[in-house]
């Protein structure tokens, strides 16, 4: 797995709030990262994304659902971030059928713990924004992998073939 590239190195302890769907009932929680990823057989992904329902962000989150399944074989857990409300990721999760949770990060703390706010070039524009980002993380929740400004389409399949070696 590559080295990663960030100065992060370990999950933080405060609270998030997670949404997640369990047989069509919103389930909305307050736990810490490095709870959940007590559960998890072998680790937890964390990746960042610009914003509920745009077209990168749909790819994204609807290829991490189409390989869930292969990721829980690896023994993964998949968790989305983004800066949108609850309100927004429910949503977004009923109108794609989404089977991963995602966290709302309206107060941007977790972007701002993993430094993903950055300028970026938006059509020759200069902006601020949230960078597509993906973290991977030991069942210790130490960093393994880390990776940023992704391209969505096809990056499951990437991460996936990272997580296979």
């Amino acid at each position: 797995m590559a080295t990663p590239s960030t100065d992060v190195i370990a999950l933080p302890d405060f609270p998030v709030t997670i949404v997640r769907n369990l047989d069509g009932n919103f389930i909305q929680d307050d736990i810490s990262l490095k709870e959940m990823v007590a559960h998890t057989h072998k680790g937890l992904i964390l990746y960042f994304y610009p914003k509920d329902d745009t077209p990168g962000c749909t790819i994204q989150a609807t290829e991490f659902t189409e390989h869930l399944s292969t990721f829980d074989k690896l023994g993964y857990d998949i968790v989305g971030i983004s800066r949108d409300s609850v309100e927004s990721h429910q949503k977004f999760i009923t109108k794609y059928d989404l089977q991963i949770p995602l966290i709302s990060d309206s107060d941007e703390k977790l972007c701002q713990y993993f430094d993903v706010i950055k300028e970026k070039n938006m059509y020759g524009k200069m902006t601020i924004g949230l960078v597509r980002s993906a973290f991977v993380f030991s069942k210790e929740g130490e960093l393994i992998h880390a990776q940023r400004n992704l391209q969505a389409k096809g990056y499951t399949q990437r991460l996936l073939d990272t997580l296979a070696t």
